[in-house]
């Protein structure tokens, strides 16, 4: 873990960034306390799975029959 001054953290920002890009904490604070903490951004693309969610759905066979509740509606 890192930690440094919002002073250093201005002067030296390309070496944290890539500090934290290599899984490093750093942490951006004053004299009192931590203010911020350098994380980074990881973007997760992940392709699509033919067939992943296969039996979790279905269909009654009379799905397409008219519901009860309409029965008085129907022709």
């Amino acid at each position: 873990m890192c930690q440094v001054t919002v002073h250093e953290a201005q002067t030296q920002l390309s070496s944290l960034i890539q500090k934290a890009l290599l899984g490093e904490d750093i942490i951006i604070g004053n004299d009192k306390a931590a203010l911020v903490k350098l994380v980074p951004v990881h973007l997760l693309i992940q392709s699509r799975q033919i067939g992943l969610d296969k039996g979790l759905v279905q269909i009654a066979d009379d799905f397409n029959a008219p519901l009860d509740d309409f029965k008085e509606y129907m022709p």
